[in-house]
């Protein structure tokens, strides 16, 4: 785990309280609360439709709380400027991937994360260059730093990425299906990956949003479990991930197994009787 003072450890990264989002007479999501301390890193966990997307966009400010309240770093949503808190909050996600220009290098889709804005115009500053540069040394892709967007790999593109949201120098990352798309060996190296981002200094408390167990590195120490677009567990690893719980947020019997700190899941088979 990135190493953090005592004091650090005990400062509020992000807390949600009682928070509830409607549309219409829906209800996309509803009570949750919880909160991320420095020191700390997440998952989110939950089948299609358990409210992990309704949460995400709500926490990046693109969603309006019904009720609630969210705050980051001690800053209430609603209160302070929305745009200046986004640029505390890093996002790898496909919707930011499929909007990058395929003429794009590297090097600038990095920078383009310090001012938000996709597909950068212009000459980049000195200053930034040698900041991107320091970034993609960092994420392992100095090497890629003049190649265009669409001649880099699936996890070259996710690790730039990570760079660019790393650019606006963010306290919380998140990592939205990271792995989408990947195959198995590119997978497993982008994970490796994260899981070394997490344990370096001053790292940003990262927080990973999947329905995959097998994408939960070590690193991670918590896990948050949605259902029907309300909590149904959160709290350490050790605490939450097990077979019940987990067959109860699929809906489905499951066995969670844990090998050498990673997980695996195997959904059990119903009988049905002899006809």
């Amino acid at each position: 785990m990135a190493q953090t003072s005592k004091n650090e450890k005990r400062r509020v990264v992000l807390e949600v309280e009682d928070l509830r989002i409607e549309r219409g007479v829906t209800a996309l999501i509803h009570d949750i609360s919880w909160r991320v301390n420095a020191g700390e890193h997440w998952v989110a966990l939950g089948a299609n439709g358990s409210g992990k997307t309704s949460l995400l966009r709500a926490l990046t400010g693109y969603l309006m709380p019904t009720e609630g309240e969210i705050r980051l770093l001690e800053e209430v949503y609603g209160e302070s400027d929305w745009r200046e808190l986004r640029k505390k909050i890093g996002l790898v996600s496909s919707a930011v991937r499929e909007l990058m220009s395929d003429s794009e290098p590297a090097l600038d889709a990095v920078v383009t994360g310090k001012y938000a804005m996709v597909d950068h115009w212009g000459e980049v500053l000195e200053e930034d260059r040698k900041a991107g540069m320091r970034i993609l040394r960092q994420i392992e892709c100095a090497h890629l730093a003049e190649r265009p967007w669409a001649y880099l790999s699936q996890g070259e593109r996710q690790r730039v990425l990570i760079g660019r949201a790393l650019m606006a120098k963010p306290k919380l990352l998140i990592l939205d299906e990271p792995c989408a798309g990947l195959d198995p060996a590119a997978r497993e190296h982008f994970l490796q990956f994260v899981e070394a981002l997490g344990r370096k200094r001053n790292a940003p408390t990262l927080v990973l949003v999947t329905h995959h167990v097998e994408e939960i590195m070590p690193i991670f120490s918590h896990a948050l479990i949605l259902k029907n677009g309300g909590v149904l567990a959160s709290g350490t690893k050790e605490e939450v991930l097990n077979s019940r719980v987990l067959s109860d947020a699929f809906a489905s019997p499951v066995k969670l197994r844990r090998t050498g700190g990673r997980y695996s899941l195997a959904v059990t088979p119903v009988s049905r009787g002899v006809m």
